[in-house]
């Protein structure tokens, strides 16, 4: 049975954008159907299979992206956030699960309530050796180290994570720079989000990262 994912987000034509509509192809050929989602233009986000909030952030409307986020955790709809959707699945959880005030620093400016804040590194453009932790679910799906590529100048904060981890959110991968590489997020059949980009190199022709290939599970339920 095919299945319907909305790919949340904006599409700008960036190199991430253009390795992510390469991938379409292989999905379809998993039984997955993708749909562009633009953020600023009205949806109903519970209809869709599975959600994908791609990289490329600020959105077009953030506050649809917050909305969109409350409703796939609240309602169990397989989530899979990747670099900005990382950083926004983040705030959500920490503005709607803990009680917290979360700020962007991108968005909203440097300050003390930055849950998600500049690298002090850049990673935009930047490949780093991502290493999976035993025991996880991230590890169970990809057990050995691996190169990965970053589109990223933001990441969430080291306290915010920190937060995260005590109400049962687990760091899947680390990374030199990157800090929490993979966040797994309890409660929920499947909600993970990664800073580093796993559809790049579709345009190569690479295979579906596991990753990408667990969440197509998780899909089909």
């Amino acid at each position: 049975m095919t299945r319907v994912v909305a790919l949340l987000g904006d599409d700008r034509g960036h190199r991430s954008h253009q390795e992510l509509n390469a991938l379409r192809p292989q999905l379809a050929e998993l039984g997955v159907e993708t749909e562009w989602v633009p953020t600023d233009l009205g949806f109903e986000i519970a209809t869709y299979d599975g959600v994908w909030l791609v990289p490329g952030s600020p959105y077009a409307s953030d506050a649809a992206v917050m909305a969109a986020l409350a409703v796939v955790r609240e309602r169990g709809i397989p989530f899979l956030g990747v670099c900005g959707g990382m950083q926004y699945a983040v705030l959500e959880w920490t503005r709607n699960v803990l009680g917290s005030t979360a700020t962007h620093a991108e968005s909203d400016g440097a300050g003390d309530d930055n849950a998600v804040t500049a690298l002090a590194c850049s990673l935009y453009g930047e490949e780093r050796l991502v290493t999976p932790l035993p025991g996880t679910r991230f590890a169970g799906w990809q057990p050995e180290a691996f190169v990965g590529m970053h589109f990223c100048n933001y990441a969430p904060t080291a306290e915010a994570v920190a937060a995260l981890e005590k109400i049962g959110v687990v760091v899947g991968a680390t990374a030199d720079d990157a800090g929490a590489e993979v966040l797994e997020f309890p409660d929920h059949p499947f909600y993970v989000t990664s800073m580093f980009q796993p559809h790049i190199g579709a345009l190569a022709g690479a295979p579906v990262h596991p990753l990408v290939g667990a969440f197509v599970e998780a899909v089909h339920g």
